[in-house]
């Protein structure tokens, strides 16, 4: 919190800090040692102005800072960026004007979000288990929903916060000429995908002279669990291609089975011709 911008909107920013936090009041109230029946108030704007011993103890409790600065000084520490949110997550302004169906405003440390498919609805079980037509829906989908699980919002925040911030590079340190890696990463956290592969000589492997024809063998690709329906594989293998034009490698090779053959053909590989389980990515070169 600064105090730089004029009047602090302590409502909203205590319900705001609250959900970074993933504490409901009864929770925040325990830990900061202020009533719930004044925490209340203070985030619904009733009453008069809280104390800033109450509203300080508040913020430390949910992880905040209180910083106090006199006018004209600029900060030591700048602001960090916020992770873009997803289409159907809703901006907090909006959010604290909506309520649900009894009038009521949604828990703050909630991420309330838009139903835009079946699949945004945790309600939506059945979904998942076989397909029905809608006028079939056993009830009625509303237009907004949450998590109430705390592990599941914790992996929901884990995933926007990854596919906000994942940053993709081929690595060439401690790495042969004829090796090829790729890692996706997210600042801070490390590697959460990896690509690898390498370059054989097809004038070797022929026993022709082609003019040092090279082709790429697939050797892996490993994303982490809880990260693999984001598109970091898909991008991965984008980045290989690109790669390839670049390099004038026109062919990568595959050996899959299961799952992963499905995952490959949707990336842009083909089957190989009477060999169920190898599959072929062919790039064009780039145009001159």
């Amino acid at each position: 919190m600064a105090a730089d911008k004029g009047a602090i909107d302590v409502a909203a920013t205590l319900r705001d800090l609250r959900r970074r936090a993933d504490l409901s009041q009864r929770e925040l109230a325990e830990r900061s040692g202020v009533p719930k029946s004044t925490l209340a108030r203070i985030e619904a704007g009733q009453g008069a102005g809280p104390a800033f011993r109450t509203v300080e103890r508040l913020v430390r409790a949910a992880g905040g800072e209180v910083v106090l600065k006199l006018p004209g000084a600029c900060s030591s520490a700048a602001a960090d960026e916020s992770p873009q949110a997803p289409d159907n997550e809703l901006r907090d302004e909006l959010r604290d004007e909506l309520r649900d169906e009894a009038g009521r405003r949604y828990p703050a440390h909630l991420d309330v979000r838009r139903v835009l498919t079946l699949k945004d609805w945790p309600a939506a079980w059945w979904v998942h288990s076989y397909t029905l037509p809608q006028r079939l829906w056993p009830v009625r989908v509303p237009e907004l929903t949450y998590d109430l699980d705390r592990a599941r919002r914790d992996e929901r925040r884990l995933r926007d916060q990854t596919r906000a911030q994942v940053r993709f590079r081929r690595a060439f340190e401690g790495l042969p000429a004829t090796s090829w890696r790729f890692l996706a990463e997210v600042p801070g956290a490390g590697p959460v995908g990896e690509l690898r592969a390498h370059e054989r000589s097809l004038d070797l492997l022929l026993g022709e002279d082609w003019g040092d024809r090279r082709e790429l063998v697939l050797e892996s690709i490993v994303v982490a669990p809880g990260l693999r329906t984001l598109g970091v594989g898909r991008q991965l293998i984008e980045l290989l291609a690109r790669e390839m034009a670049t390099a004038d490698i026109r062919t990568t090779r595959a050996i899959a089975d299961g799952g992963n053959v499905e995952f490959l053909l949707a990336c842009g590989f083909e089957l190989q011709t009477g060999r169920p389980s190898a599959l072929t990515l062919e790039v064009r070169p780039p145009r001159p």
